[in-house]
């Protein structure tokens, strides 16, 4: 289903208001590595949003989505004080694991693999 203007717009909103809101509680670093918001996508009804989290060097990103999840309050409170004016309601917000970078890299390597095991056709003559 396509995304409304709406929806884009307060995913937007949410985007970049949660990076600050990271940037200003220490959370884009975690167990020395990164953390970043790749996208925020949210429920036509404007209710849930869903924060897609990129883990750049990170070796257990399930225990720094877990301290991620455990200040979600905080992270909740400083979002409400800095969109109250912009949104009637503030969504429920969702975080999840974002592995499309991982599948990208293993898509390349799958890739990479089958043209060196296949033949090349300029040697067939």
């Amino acid at each position: 289903m396509k995304e409304g203007k709406r929806q884009k717009q307060v995913s937007a909103l949410l985007l970049e208001e949660i990076n600050k809101i990271f940037q200003k509680l220490g959370l884009n670093m975690i167990q020395g590595g990164m953390v970043s918001i790749s996208s925020v996508k949210i429920t036509p009804d404007l209710f849930e949003a869903r924060i897609y989290l990129s883990f750049y060097q990170i070796p257990k990103p399930q225990d720094a989505l877990k301290l991620i999840e455990d200040r979600a309050w905080e992270i909740k409170r400083d979002l409400v004080s800095s969109i109250r004016n912009q949104l009637r309601s503030m969504p429920q917000l969702t975080y999840y694991i974002d592995d499309s970078l991982e599948y990208v890299d293993k898509m390349e390597t799958l890739f990479k693999e089958i043209n060196e095991t296949k033949p090349d056709k300029g040697n067939e003559s």
